[in-house]
């Protein structure tokens, strides 16, 4: 019988296709493109008059500030992160009481709970993000965070779970700061006069966006911030946003299954909210802190989960904004013990079929060499 070789990327292309669609099933088609091109459907008559039909690429329509309008283009799909919650800690609430982000991040599917003017306990602080698949704090003038509630955070971003960490100009960074210090080992100072929308960088360190990254799903143009701060370098950060005066205001970790951003401009989160890509950026952060790369099915929405499970019956998440003295809702949260994400699962079976061709390879090389 004639034996058939089939190469290693073959058995890595049909595991690929058969497991890997799940791994991803949270983002739009547009994820990692900040220019996407929407796909359609055009008929046409050939020479000998047959009706024919395929399939060409248009660019989408752009809003005033030229990104794609949309929801199929920001990163994730509405609802795909349906059952998570957003925690935060915002310290600066003057003429803000984050409405206008929590309204975006409704559309993914995330709930916000949220600790207004002061931080919790650390004991609370410890029992709410037990609840919740990623923190945001919005540092103020004044440093509000102990010790002890850092060693709360840093747990929970050494466990995986994404950390959003936002200051502003001077002196409005202090806990963020605090925070910078404690997990990357830098900080960020100044007060620059920004209130410019920059575009897609051309090159590296020049005013503007990262080019085709996640986080910037969708984005060709994004509001800076009006005053802000600039992050200082750290080997365990890459730039993300470098504003107008080529600082750079923006910046995030992605290491090791661990993710977190640094910002130094929260005024966009409520002021000029409705310039260029606030909204659409803060969904792909929320999006991409989430981590599912890393916690698979655990942090999907139900309708997106492949892994055979039985549920388990939660209390219904409300988002709020409560006092300290009260705790957060009751989530679906990844631990430890949790099944196997399928993105896991899949990449192990690729592995075993390169194993076992390496084998059948060897084995026949052997073969040939007696004959």
């Amino acid at each position: 019988m004639r034996q058939v070789r089939i190469p290693a990327v073959a058995f890595t292309l049909i595991a690929l296709v058969l497991l890997g669609g799940t791994a991803a099933a949270q983002y739009n088609k547009a994820a990692g493109q900040n220019a996407p091109v929407d796909e359609v459907e055009r008929s046409y008559r050939d020479r000998d008059g047959t009706l024919r039909t395929e399939t060409v690429t248009v660019a989408p329509g752009q809003d005033r500030f030229g990104n794609a309008v949309g929801n199929n283009h920001d990163l994730a799909i509405d609802g795909a992160f349906d059952g998570q919650t957003v925690a935060v800690i915002q310290l600066y609430t003057m003429d803000f009481d984050f409405s206008l982000p929590r309204a975006a991040l409704k559309e993914k599917g995330f709930s916000v709970y949220r600790w207004a003017n002061q931080p919790p306990s650390p004991a609370e602080l410890e029992k709410g993000l037990a609840k919740a698949s990623q923190l945001w704090v919005i540092a103020s003038e004044r440093r509000m965070l102990t010790p002890q509630h850092v060693a709360v955070i840093k747990k929970f971003f050494e466990a995986g779970h994404g950390v959003y960490i936002w200051g502003d100009n001077e002196p409005y960074y202090a806990d963020a700061n605090v925070l910078a210090e404690a997990l990357f080992g830098t900080t960020m100072k100044g007060d620059l006069i920004g209130d410019q929308t920059v575009p897609v960088q051309k090159t590296a360190t020049t005013a503007g966006l990262l080019p085709n990254h996640l986080l910037t799903t969708g984005l060709e143009h994004i509001y800076e911030g009006i005053t802000i701060a600039t992050i200082q370098p750290s080997p365990k950060l890459h730039p993300l946003i470098y504003g107008s005066a080529n600082n750079l205001v923006a910046a995030y970790h992605d290491q090791d299954g661990h993710r977190a951003i640094l910002d130094g401009g929260f005024t966009r989160l409520y002021n000029k909210w409705d310039t260029a890509g606030t909204a659409r950026y803060v969904k792909n952060a929320a999006a991409w802190l989430a981590n599912a790369e890393r916690f698979g099915d655990a942090v999907l929405s139900p309708t997106l989960r492949t892994t055979v499970k039985p549920p388990a019956i939660r209390p219904a998440v409300r988002p709020d904004d409560r006092s300290t003295t009260r705790s957060a809702p009751t989530i679906s949260v990844p631990q430890d013990s949790d099944w196997l994400p399928t993105d896991a699962i899949g990449w192990m079976l690729v592995s075993a079929m390169g194993l076992l061709l390496a084998i059948g390879v060897y084995a026949n090389t052997r073969r040939n060499d007696l004959h």
